[in-house]
């Protein structure tokens, strides 16, 4: 279970906040209807009380930056175990969803709830929310169920590790706990699992195959950064909230680590990792004279959030430093058919997709050897 959350007023005297449950659930899908980013900064929404084939309505639904599906069910309070269940009913259903049906529900929600953006494609906002030039080539490759609760019995716990973590389910549960103060209200977000640990359990399940030891980095070219600085000062970054900077600590020094960038741009670059992540004030580069000097004092073609850092701290910008192997201009980006993609900053692939890049890529760079 989470850690518990306690909340307390500072003042002359401390004084806890008490909890205090939701009044509906309808209550807690406006909240997320309004900004599905509570539950994952990495989601668009959908779906609004979407009837399946059989009758039932799931709650939400969104997908994420791969273009897969995640279903939300939101139940108050306790959890039954029998919800759990429901959840899979619904995920037996929506592995059936192809292109044309995604996009279907995603302009029935869009003319109910978004009237202001009925002329707005999926495609175009799709790009839009994941600040991406096209939408991957498959939607709806896999998909995430998750319960959202106020609390969960211990019975419908074990069901959902066990189903992550034997059987490669994609299933988790996040928690909403309601604190009053006076007039003001609170609202506190917790998972089961951490998000990054569920995904990299569900595709070591499925695919059972061994890391091969080859890191794989997603670089937001255009995106606050530029791909120019990467090669020429040895680095890549990412930030703009600790969902997208977190995983850089995922990076070993010493290790392989193969960059693309996102939006159907391309492989631009591999190199060796050389540092843990560092924050944007304390990483240093090679000035051009061997000399290393803070990053900030160099001449960057992009902000790399820092506007935005100024406002709010968890938005900075962390850096890994790369001695590059190959890095080639986003001109130059390799891309082929069958391609491992993913949105995450940095990621540690078991799939058997990466096996296939990782080997075509150094037929492509020219790189030799293990």
């Amino acid at each position: 279970m989470p850690i518990e959350i306690g909340l307390w007023r500072l003042g002359d005297k401390l004084k806890r906040v008490e909890f205090s449950p939701i009044t509906s659930e309808s209550r807690l899908e406006q909240a997320l209807a309004d900004d599905i980013s509570i539950i994952h900064p990495g989601f668009l929404l959908i779906g609004r009380q979407v009837l399946t084939k059989f009758g039932k309505y799931v709650d939400l639904l969104a997908l994420d930056a791969n273009g897969n599906l995640v279903v939300i069910e939101l139940k108050k309070n306790r959890t039954p175990r029998e919800v759990v269940a429901q959840l899979l009913d619904y995920g037996s259903w929506v592995r059936e969803l192809d292109d044309e049906d995604i996009a279907g529900i995603s302009d029935k929600y869009v003319k109910q709830h978004l009237p202001q953006h009925a002329s707005e494609s999926l495609d175009q906002a799709f790009c839009e929310r994941f600040s991406v030039q096209e939408m991957p080539e498959t939607l709806n490759e896999s998909h995430e169920l998750v319960l959202v609760a106020g609390e969960l019995d211990d019975s419908s716990e074990r069901i959902i590790t066990y189903l992550a973590e034997d059987y490669g389910v994609s299933i988790n549960a996040v928690f909403f706990l309601f604190f009053r103060d006076g007039d003001r209200e609170y609202m506190s977000r917790a998972w089961l699992v951490d998000p990054d640990e569920v995904e990299a359990k569900v595709e070591a399940k499925r695919e059972k195959e061994p890391w091969n030891g080859e890191f794989y980095a997603s670089f937001g070219h255009g995106l606050g950064r530029d791909w120019e600085d990467a090669r020429k000062y040895g680095f890549i970054s990412a930030g703009g909230g600790t969902w997208y900077s977190r995983t850089l600590g995922l990076l070993e020094p010493g290790r392989r680590v193969w960059v693309n960038v996102p939006g159907g741009i391309g492989y631009v670059g591999v190199g060796i990792i050389e540092s843990a992540t560092a924050p944007m004030d304390k990483f240093l580069v090679d000035d051009g004279s061997g000399k290393m000097v803070p990053i900030t004092s160099v001449t960057l073609n992009a902000d790399y959030q820092r506007t935005a850092a100024e406002a709010d701290p968890e938005k900075t910008e962390h850096f890994v430093r790369v001695r590059w192997l190959k890095a080639v201009p986003v001109s130059e980006a390799i891309r082929e058919k069958g391609f491992f993609g993913n949105q995450n900053s940095a990621a540690k692939p078991r799939a058997k997709k990466w096996q296939h890049t990782v080997e075509r890529l150094k037929q492509r760079f020219g790189i030799t050897g293990d």
